[in-house]
């Protein structure tokens, strides 16, 4: 009777303790929540002692963990440790963490396992505070601690071995502080880490917005001065930092100067000059197009950063990661970089509008040609390089300039002589003088009903056969029957020759020559590039 008393006088604390917050006594639904977050934690990927994040399957089972976390403390009533720091989080971060719930994040448990003091963006180096890495730290004693508690509740057969209920609760409230803990200084070192990172766009902005100021209050002859000068040539050094850094698509040039914009300037006044004094437009067309391409880069360039100072935020910190950025920067590195090796270099300049104007002329001659080079035919990059031959062996100073940046071993100077110490080159050379002259000797002058000169029919014939090949009827028609064999022995011997040597002209240096044809195609195309009207992306 006295034990039924004592037993009847404890009721009242037993009831207490199991309905109690704190008791010991776990509800249905807290015990269930506990078995899916034990569960969940016994399915972690493990590596060397530390939560796989890396793998697909890794990050997956994580992510699931974390969210049974969250769970299990909802189902136990627990308190959230205050977020309300995440206020002070730029727009970037307040849409991965949008209210004070947890909102646990893998890549916030990442950061605390690795635990990497130093970090490098944009090939500059940055490093977390001691105090960040001793919260990581705390956080992952935490985590630990959980981690055995959870370990006992999956191997202990009997209920009354596994972890109470206290000491779960004690461990997730202890876990959620210390997890907002580090989440708070982590992410606040991360804004000041990126802030600094897009330092190089924020500078670009500012000294755009000073040329744009100095334009405003001189309307005229703006290049012609010299603060404008001085303030282009910063921002030009800008630029091109900047695309030593973000440009992963191409070399990332560094060394592009102001210089490059000024001469493609005066390049398109010169132009206007001698079309204004009956000079051929044709023969101008391609040195518009090369300048002009250098001052259109340069102004999107400019338009980007206008429009990219009115969503900062948006800026990848990890510039490379900037799709709008990126493609600004190739087109700049691309039109530069043509204009240093054709704007600026006034010979090369001459043999590029040379080039395109005969390339012109052969289309007149040769439709077809027209047509290849509309749709870049695979053919037509065959056609090219002979063609270019054709023109240099009939004008070799016209061309020499650009064939010898090209091909420089085969244009050194004996200086005995002063002439071409390739001896290949110049039997290439005699060759075609040799067949020109036999041409001009057999050269029936009546083409289609006009008179031509010997020199202009041969000229068409051979570009006929250049373009067209050895199987064209069209090419040998106009030669004296009696002396076609002995014609066209010579002119196929020219060929074969002329064929080696444009496979070398364009495999010699793949880069270069590509480059070229690339110029010619769009000078003889004369659009615009695509990239200059694509619409705005950060």
């Amino acid at each position: 009777l006295r034990s039924a008393n004592g037993g009847l006088r404890n009721l009242p604390i037993m009831f207490r303790k199991l309905w109690s917050k704190d008791g010991d006594a776990y509800s249905s639904q807290e015990e269930a929540a506990v078995i899916r977050l034990a569960s969940a934690h016994s399915r972690l990927m493990m590596e060397s002692g530390r939560v796989n994040t890396k793998s697909e399957a890794g990050f997956n089972s994580c992510a699931l963990f974390l969210e049974c976390l969250d769970a299990t403390e909802r189902a136990m009533h627990l308190d959230a440790a205050p977020r309300k720091y995440r206020a002070s989080f730029t727009i970037n971060y307040r849409a991965l963490f949008p209210d004070e719930a947890r909102n646990y994040r893998v890549d916030v448990l990442e950061a605390s396992v690795e635990q990497y003091a130093v970090i490098w963006v944009n090939g500059d180096k940055f490093e977390f505070s001691a105090e960040a890495m001793r919260r990581a730290e705390a956080l992952q004693r935490c985590w630990a601690d959980l981690a055995v508690l959870l370990e006992r509740w999956n191997t202990e057969q009997g209920k009354a071995n596994r972890p109470s209920r206290c000491d779960i609760r004690s461990g997730l409230v202890a876990l959620d502080s210390a997890w907002a803990s580090f989440e708070h200084k982590y992410i606040m070192e991360l804004i000041e880490i990126e802030e600094k990172a897009r330092r190089l766009v924020v500078q670009a902005i500012e000294k755009e917005r000073h040329l744009h100021l100095i334009e405003d209050r001189n309307m005229q002859n703006v290049f012609q001065q010299a603060e404008f000068r001085e303030e282009l040539r910063r921002f030009v050094g800008c630029i091109a930092h900047l695309n030593s850094v973000a440009n992963v698509r191409r070399k990332g040039r560094d060394d592009l100067g102001m210089e490059v914009l000024l001469d493609a300037i005066q390049t398109l006044c010169r132009c206007d000059d001698q079309e204004k004094g009956g000079e051929n437009s044709e023969k101008l067309a391609a040195a518009r197009i090369l300048a002009k391409d250098v001052l259109d880069s340069f102004t999107a360039m400019r338009e980007y950063l206008r429009e990219v100072s009115r969503c900062l935020e948006r800026v990848d910190p990890h510039l490379c990661n900037n799709a709008g950025l990126v493609a600004r920067l190739v087109d700049w590195e691309e039109s530069w970089e043509v204009g240093t090796r054709y704007v600026q270099q006034e010979k090369m300049l001459t043999a590029v509008c040379d080039l395109v104007a005969e390339v012109r002329s052969a289309q007149r001659i040769v439709p077809a040609l027209a047509q290849m080079c509309e749709e870049c035919d695979v053919e037509m990059f065959m056609v090219m390089p002979r063609l270019a031959w054709l023109r240099f062996l009939d004008k070799p100073t016209q061309l020499q300039g650009l064939f010898k940046s090209l091909l420089p071993h085969r244009f050194e100077i004996n200086p005995d002589t002063e002439k071409l110490a390739d001896a290949e080159l110049a039997n290439l050379m005699r060759k075609f003088e040799e067949t020109k002259e036999l041409l001009m000797g057999t050269m029936s002058p009546k083409q289609g009903g006009h008179l031509q000169s010997s020199q202009e029919a041969t000229w068409q014939m051979l570009v006929k056969r250049v373009v067209n090949g050895a199987s064209s009827e069209d090419t040998y028609k106009w030669i004296e029957p009696s002396l076609r064999e002995p014609v066209e022995k010579a002119v196929e011997d020219l060929m074969r020759d002329l064929e080696a040597w444009s496979m070398e002209l364009a495999r010699h240096c793949p880069e270069d020559w590509n480059q070229c044809c690339g110029i010619l195609v769009q000078c003889l195309s004369g659009s615009e590039k695509e990239s200059t009207k694509a619409p705005f992306r950060v």
